[in-house]
């Protein structure tokens, strides 16, 4: 795991600023602190941070090919190398190391742009190909790992592991990309491929970029891969019970290789569980767990995390931080950049603090819920998508739409009371509905919160548009598979794998993500509907394969999440950093927001009248953004 970056000077060859490409590098110095080296020819530079992994004692970066034709910096893991390296020597090609990176780069030599569909892995890569004068960038099929980029003024392309890495190069616009922040007050992240700035871009998931020397501007990425959407017949549950198994265990097995302690996250809950019981199947060695938990019972799952420590006698190494663990605050918008409003980051930086003192790579279970819908928003999607194949579109939008503009938002109430929310789905279709439910803010509450000036810069943009762009490919399938795609293309890979990536690399600390192995996905999400959403039971298959591995109260207990007590923090110990921040000098010059709305949201929260604590963090993460952008 690594952190990579570069600069391709596009109009002239000249070699870049090594002064310049040294700056952006050392801004990734925790990706990678076990080595750096850099990599020059005419107009090109490749700078590399290394964690040491696979052939610790070779595979230095940037790495030249054996004829010297090639040179690549990578960031991510390639889980068949061996066999592709076997195949390839087979094929005439030369090799210096025993490691993923040169494989990748004889793989460039062979298939060219085609190299990346024999990967298996998660990957982000840059090669720089003398002979053909274009440099080759690619990123992993479900957007594990980060790569940015951006075309400078000067014809500079830029690129890096983080964001940071851009924002250090002395000629980089810090300009903001108004519908960006329409986007991030919607889902709390600012969805691919953008960036919250207005000339920069994220690679998508999935995708390449091919950069000739001379091009004026930026070519269109090419997607070379997709979360399957056509097959012949879907997948019966019996399918998918009886290949399941063996299936993730596959998946599992690829990703114990490694040179340096390894072991697995475990928060007590269904995915983790899965991943530590199949390694402990996989391995002579007891598996090295590592949790944390709350000092409040209402938060805290390690009760559950040590039953399943203690039926596989992992060595479990269990941390307890308190509830009130809010001094990450301010670090968090250093972490990620850019805007990002998912308040379980602070646990996930802790985990991976404390997993960092006993490994060095650790197996996680995200992606689970988005593949087999284990999210508790899914059930209550398939329940109003019911009822809207009751009535027309033409009868429910302006009968439900009436009522979704009258009825009061009832956050005190019982839950059978706020009907708000779905009063507004139902007058929606199918996307607009998903996207209505989802949303931290919904665009009512973000017309209110902009300012007039800001809402007419936007031009009538909605981030509704984001799920529309992805929408258009799935909508010949069911409302549940869409909710699960339009949840891969952005919630998965624009929160889940940033936060996890971000937390974990903050820690030099390798993750692996053995749900996502793309052949069990392209295998998995074929499978019907029903066999993953059953009697209101989300990721029912896979519970019931788990049986014989991990305790009913472990697989069939209420979802409990990585929480942080939000609305108590903003009632009680931060209420005056809240107020201070979010009517601060720089948020209320922004230019972004209606004054009035902004002390409304924190006056009604603190007097108890609603729960704004999920609209309040995220205004508050923006600022504090904001302050390290002004």
């Amino acid at each position: 795991m690594c952190g990579i970056a570069g600069i391709y000077l596009l109009h002239n060859q000249h070699k870049p600023d090594h002064q310049i490409l040294s700056l952006m590098n050392d801004s990734q110095l925790h990706r990678g602190p076990d080595a750096g080296d850099y990599f020059y020819q005419p107009s090109i530079g490749l700078a590399h941070r290394r964690l040491s992994i696979i052939d610790i004692a070779g595979s230095p970066q940037p790495m030249q090919s054996a004829n010297q034709q090639a040179c690549i910096v990578f960031n991510g893991e390639i889980y068949n190398y061996r066999e592709l390296r076997q195949q390839l020597l087979d094929k005439g090609y030369k090799f210096n190391t025993n490691g993923d990176t040169e494989t990748i780069l004889n793989a460039w030599l062979e298939w060219g742009e085609d190299c990346v569909h024999h990967l298996r892995g998660m990957f982000a890569f840059a090669i720089w190909d003398a002979s053909r004068n274009c440099l080759f960038l690619a990123r992993d099929r479900l957007g594990i790992k980060p790569l940015f980029y951006s075309l400078l003024d000067n014809g500079q392309f830029v690129f890096g592991s983080e964001l940071k890495v851009l924002r250090n190069h002395p000629d980089f616009v810090k300009q903001l990309r108004d519908s960006t922040i329409e986007d991030y007050f919607s889902f709390g992240y600012v969805p691919e491929p953008y960036t919250i700035y207005q000339h920069s871009y994220k690679l998508s998931p999935g995708h390449t970029l091919l950069l000739q020397h001379g091009i004026k501007a930026l070519p269109e990425p090419k997607q070379y891969w997709d979360v399957p959407t056509q097959w012949q017949q879907p997948l019966s549950e019996q399918q998918l019970s009886e290949g399941l198994i063996a299936r993730f265990r596959e998946a599992v097995d690829i990703r114990l290789v490694a040179e340096v302690p390894l072991g697995a996250f475990l928060s007590g809950g269904v995915d983790s569980s899965a991943v530590v019981a199949m390694m402990a199947g996989l391995q002579s060695d007891p598996v090295n767990t590592c949790s944390i938990g709350f000092d409040s019972p209402k938060f805290n799952e390690t009760d559950f995390a040590r039953q399943v420590a203690a039926r596989y006698n992992t060595h479990h190494h269990e941390n307890i931080v308190s509830q009130n663990d809010f001094e990450l605050l301010d670090k968090l918008a250093d972490l990620y950049d850019e805007p990002y409003a998912d308040s379980s980051a602070i646990p996930t930086y802790r985990v991976c603090q404390m997993a960092r003192q006993q490994v060095t790579v650790a197996l996680s279970g995200d992606g689970a819920d988005e593949l087999f819908a284990g999210y508790r928003r899914y059930k209550l999607h398939q329940q109003e998508e019911s009822f809207r194949n009751m009535l027309p579109l033409v009868i429910r939008k302006p009968l439900f739409g009436i009522l979704g503009k009258l009825y009061p938002k009832l956050d005190w109430a019982p839950r059978f009371l706020r009907a708000k929310t779905t009063f507004q789905s139902l007058a929606m279709d199918t996307v607009a509905a998903y996207h209505n439910s989802i949303a931290i803010l919904r665009t009512d509450q973000r017309d209110r919160l902009f300012s007039s000036a800001f809402k007419q810069r936007l031009n009538g943009y909605n981030s509704l548009q984001v799920f529309r762009r992805h929408g258009e490919k799935v909508s010949h399938l069911d409302p549940m598979k869409i909710a699960q795609y339009l949840d891969m293309k952005t919630y998965l890979v624009g929160d889940i794998l940033t936060k996890v990536d971000r937390a974990s690399m903050a820690h030099s600390l390798e993750v692996r993500v053995p749900f996502l192995d793309h052949k069990l996905v392209e295998w998995a999400f074929s499978a019907d509907s029903s066999a993953n959403l059953k009697d209101g039971v989300g990721k029912y298959t896979l519970k019931k394969v788990l049986q014989p591995y991990l305790p009913d109260d472990v697989l069939y207990r209420k979802k409990m999440g990585f929480a942080v007590p939000l609305a108590e923090w903003f009632r009680g110990p931060l209420k005056h950093k809240l107020q201070d921040k979010l009517l601060s000098e720089v948020m209320l010059n922004s230019g972004y927001f209606n004054v009035a709305e902004l002390k409304q949201l924190i006056d009604d929260h603190k007097r108890g009248l609603k729960d704004n604590s999920a609209s309040l963090w995220t205004l508050l993460m923006f600022a504090a953004f904001l302050e390290r952008n002004s």
